[in-house]
């Protein structure tokens, strides 16, 4: 009994683990998300609570960020980003995350 029980933890453990969502973003210069600049490039977004972790798909380097995790009437087709521009630099104000009904807000 003892062996199925933890059999059922790994299982569910490893399904949780299987079901976190990444998005792909690819930034086009350098970029501010909440208090981590990120060089230009190509990034795998998470998220993972109150935080979504940059991770850089060139150098796997990873940077988390603290963000509002926001649930939306409808589903986003398609992940985007929202950046304005601040004294030269790009900063991201959200994401809207695709095939979800899910946007990310950073505080600055």
């Amino acid at each position: 009994m003892r062996k199925l029980a933890i059999a059922a933890i790994l299982a569910l453990s490893c399904l949780s683990i299987a079901s976190a969502k990444s998005y792909e973003i690819a930034l086009s210069a350098p970029t501010k998300a909440g208090s981590v600049q990120l060089n230009r490039g190509t990034y795998r977004v998470k998220i993972n609570g109150s935080n979504a972790i940059f991770t850089d798909l060139q150098s796997s380097e990873s940077f988390t960020v603290p963000v509002k995790v926001e649930a939306t009437d409808k589903k986003f087709e398609e992940t985007r980003v929202d950046a304005t521009k601040d004294n030269g630099t790009d900063v991201i104000k959200d994401i809207e995350l695709g095939g979800s009904k899910t946007k990310i807000e950073f505080t600055y």
